[in-house]
């Protein structure tokens, strides 16, 4: 099923306010208009993802692309991760990986858990830029599944 790009939900959870601002505007100058919906800390955005029940029967139905740091206040961005693959309504959603860690058994481990995308993101302020513009470009080209019912 071919979906129109525009419906897709960019969720970001990423608790560097710096960071968070940078992704959007660079995802912006890309061209890409989706809605962007920010968390800084992985306890509301998994309330978010996964509805009051728990049971990630709050996303059936939705398009919704992952912007997932690693490093965040409450808990790890890999067990995030392991907790959307593991739920068979979040499983689907495309998640990108964008932290400063560049360690290399991280890096396995979470396309191992299910990770679609794992960025580095660069010290350098104008790379980081640079970087999260051509995401935005990757993003306006991705095909988002829905949520299993």
């Amino acid at each position: 099923m071919n979906r129109d790009p525009q419906t897709v939900c960019i969720v970001m959870i990423e608790d560097d306010e710096g960071h968070a601002r940078l992704i959007e505007k660079n995802i912006r100058r890309a061209g890409v208009t989706n809605e962007i919906v920010p968390f800084t800390d992985g306890t509301s955005a998994l309330n978010y993802l996964f509805g009051p029940d728990g049971s990630g029967q709050a996303s059936t139905g939705r398009a919704l692309l992952i912007l997932l740091d690693l490093n965040l206040p409450d808990m790890t961005g890999v067990d995030i991760l392991s907790r959307l693959k593991a739920n068979p309504h979040t499983k689907r959603f495309p998640v990108v990986v964008l932290t400063t860690t560049d360690d290399r058994q991280e890096i396995q481990r979470c396309y191992d858990i299910g990770a679609n995308v794992y960025i580095t993101k660069p010290v350098n302020y104008e790379s980081f830029a640079t970087a999260i513009r051509q995401l935005g470009l990757f993003f306006s080209v991705i095909q988002v599944p829905e949520a299993e019912a």
